[in-house]
């Protein structure tokens, strides 16, 4: 069961941490945003995280209702990923976000290794 479900909460923003907090949940979501990816694209994507790491997290999601998880019954087992109609909700979230970090590399003068035009193509919801 999931963790927000046993604690009671005086602030919104807490249980907002809580559900998508942490190193890796927001860019899980973030990866998911428009599309429905597998477990080995997700762990692609994710320089650095172990594959026990991202069970947990996907499994943490999952419980809290933000992703979708669809099990193909094949051999090898086949397993994807997808936001939840509630989960489409963050999205906006994390484009605030997203754009806060490209803001606050300019300000102080940070590379960011992403060239300039897939950045407007994100926050045009291009890719």
């Amino acid at each position: 069961m999931s963790k927000v479900k046993d604690k009671t909460y005086l602030c919104g923003m807490e249980l907002t941490m809580d559900v998508i907090g942490g190193k890796w949940k927001s860019v899980i979501l973030w990866h998911l945003r428009n599309k429905t990816l597998r477990f080995s694209q997700l762990k692609r994507r994710l320089h650095g995280i172990t594959q026990k790491m991202l069970t947990q997290q996907l499994r943490e999601l999952e419980e809290d209702g933000l992703i979708n998880r669809k099990v193909f019954p094949q051999v090898p087992p086949k397993v994807e990923y997808s936001l939840t109609e509630y989960g489409q909700s963050i999205v906006p979230v994390l484009y605030s976000i997203y754009q806060w970090g490209i803001n606050y590399s300019k300000h102080f003068d940070l590379d960011l290794d992403i060239p300039e035009d897939i950045i407007q193509k994100i926050m045009t919801c291009e890719v």
